[in-house]
């Protein structure tokens, strides 16, 4: 990737407040090959924080802008609700405000997991239409809001849109994460195909299981290690850094250029496709 490859460009991160999270790495990622970046979070009480944010004071969204700054570029934290239209398009505006232009979106923000997992008789309402709210509307309206600036300033751009394998392989008790998931990958699809013409890339990065405080409600040793080796072929989980740096590839103007509509598995080998 080409040192600094993305000097003068702007990027925004959605749910980049946590320490340990593909938010925070792909914001830092960007940041070191030259984006100012725009971070947003929700505003999480610090006392619901896990006990390593706690240790050493993280203070979500302001920590993140931090270690962004600390590499020599710009960042604007923001809380933001994504399933909020007005929230949204006061964060583009913002955006705008502060740097000028924007370049580059990722769609990262996403319901915490818990509640969520249950079977699908047992799901509550509330619960399934928040899940949806957040990744399915979340990055309708971002995508939305974006992409009209990408259009008016007609000097191409990048979007990025999280999924995860469950979208694909649509696992018992995740009725909800796996057709909000499924959904942001058609949603991308049908959006490359009708912003290609404006040399607009849309690609959707899609994890499998990553070391991240997203998982936590999975206890670290004999349990997790199960869990990873009985679905990863690679024998590990993935870290936040690994997806950052696909993220950060896609946006980084190399062979990426010509690749568009498509959702890439990043996953140790959970789920492979022809």
């Amino acid at each position: 990737m080409a040192d600094r490859a993305l000097s003068g460009k702007v990027a925004i991160v959605t749910g980049a407040g946590r320490l340990r999270g593909i938010g925070r790495a792909t914001a830092v990622a960007l940041a070191e090959i030259g984006a100012d970046v725009v971070v947003t979070g929700t505003g999480r009480d610090p006392a619901s924080f896990p006990p390593d944010e706690k240790a050493i004071h993280w203070r979500d969204i302001e920590s993140t802008a931090e270690q962004v700054r600390a590499l020599g570029v710009r960042c604007l934290p923001l809380k933001v609700d994504v399933s909020n239209s007005l929230a949204v398009q006061e964060m583009v505006d913002a955006a705008i405000k502060a740097y000028g232009r924007i370049d580059i979106l990722v769609n990262n923000a996403a319901f915490a997991r818990g509640p969520d997992r249950v079977p699908m008789t047992e799901m509550d309402e509330t619960i399934f239409r928040r899940v949806i709210d957040i990744k399915t509307v979340g990055t309708f309206l971002c995508c939305r809001a974006v992409t009209r600036v990408l259009i008016a300033q007609n000097q191409g751009g990048h979007v990025i849109n999280l999924s995860s394998t469950a979208g694909k392989h649509s696992a018992a008790h995740m009725g909800a994460y796996a057709a909000a998931n499924a959904s942001v990958e058609a949603m991308g699809r049908v959006l490359a195909r009708e912003v290609a013409q404006y040399g607009i890339t849309v690609n959707t990065v899609c994890p499998g299981p990553v070391d991240t405080s997203r998982m936590d409600d999975v206890p670290r040793g004999e349990a997790w290690d199960r869990f990873i080796k009985g679905r990863i072929p690679l024998q590990r989980a993935g870290t936040d850094e690994e997806v950052a740096d696909l993220i950060a590839y896609l946006c980084s103007g190399k062979g990426a250029m010509w690749m568009t509509g498509q959702a890439i598995n990043i996953d140790g080998g959970s789920v492979m496709e022809r």
